[in-house]
């Protein structure tokens, strides 16, 4: 079976839909799998070459073109994680092609897809009533969550607050457009015997800014394109966005401190107040050192 994975990445998009994808891509490890995505500014594509996968470039997001190399490369099932694809355009996928369709989804979106996958923990099935055809199947919660192997092959520790200097791990984003991560390190700055190791990717384009700041705070450290599960392993905190990695976070068992930076996460953000958890918005990030400080 042929299956493509239609996703992208770039500074401003960010990474989490390509990196969810490519754990989903493992599921698929009998098929022949390919990536079909645009080259925009600060992509990951290297990511997907460096999984083993093949990668198709498109000169655009139009239906058209991805009709054509569905047909092209006899595509039987194809995977949409990507905001700017709506129900119109997989319905024309369909009646084009009569691709088998899955698409991803986190804000309750109208889709026309075979199954449809919302893998995190506020998920709901009742919400998706009258957004998707009669014959979608609906998978839902955590118990389809999507995990990377890097977090399930590892022994998670117990984090403790007892060690003499607690570690505080904070990644606010691959790309973290805004550059909130500087602004949260700023914060943390101000308090002492603490260590902080700040997660982030290539596709950031602070990331110059960010390691100016660590050098003048050596107990700052700037982790780029890093495996994360063990950063997080040995922390007392975790400082994250509510998306896809807090998903991670909660796997790993670690007390953490949700900032909303996006409106795509307004959802997660309503569920964690709602159920208790401590989340901020980035406007609020001046009530941060007093979070951090009843946590560690």
């Amino acid at each position: 079976m042929n299956v493509a994975f239609r996703v992208d990445s770039s500074s401003k998009i960010g990474l989490g839909h390509l990196i969810r994808c490519l754990v989903l891509a493992e599921q698929y490890k009998y098929d022949k799998v390919i990536f079909i995505v645009q080259v925009l500014p600060g992509n990951a594509n290297q990511m997907i070459i460096n999984n083993g996968y093949k990668l198709i470039a498109l000169n655009d997001n139009s239906v058209n073109e991805l009709c054509e190399k569905i047909k092209l490369l006899q595509i039987d099932n194809i995977i949409f994680d990507h905001y700017g694809i709506d129900y119109k355009f997989e319905k024309l996928v369909k009646e084009k092609t009569g691709v088998q369709i899955l698409s991803l989804d986190d804000t309750y979106e109208k889709h026309y897809c075979d199954i449809l996958i919302n893998h995190n923990i506020y998920a709901n099935k009742e919400n998706y009533k009258n957004l998707v055809p009669e014959f979608c199947e609906i998978r839902c919660g955590k118990k389809f969550i999507l995990i990377r192997d890097e977090f399930k092959n590892i022994q998670i520790k117990m984090h403790s607050n007892n060690k003499k200097i607690p570690i505080i791990f904070v990644c606010l984003g691959g790309s973290d457009e805004h550059n909130i991560g500087l602004s949260v390190l700023e914060i943390l700055a101000e308090v002492n015997n603490m260590i902080i190791n700040f997660a982030t990717t290539s596709s950031n384009n602070h990331i110059g800014k960010l390691q100016a700041f660590a050098k003048k705070n050596p107990h700052i450290n700037i982790h780029v394109d890093s495996h994360i599960a063990e950063l997080m392993n040995n922390s007392n905190l975790a400082i994250v966005t509510p998306s896809n990695i807090l998903n991670e976070v909660m796997f790993m068992q670690l007390p953490f401190i949700a900032i909303k930076t996006s409106e795509n996460q307004e959802i997660m953000y309503q569920y964690l107040l709602k159920n208790n958890y401590p989340a901020l918005k980035k406007k609020e990030l001046s009530k941060l050192l007093k979070e951090v400080l009843k946590y560690v």
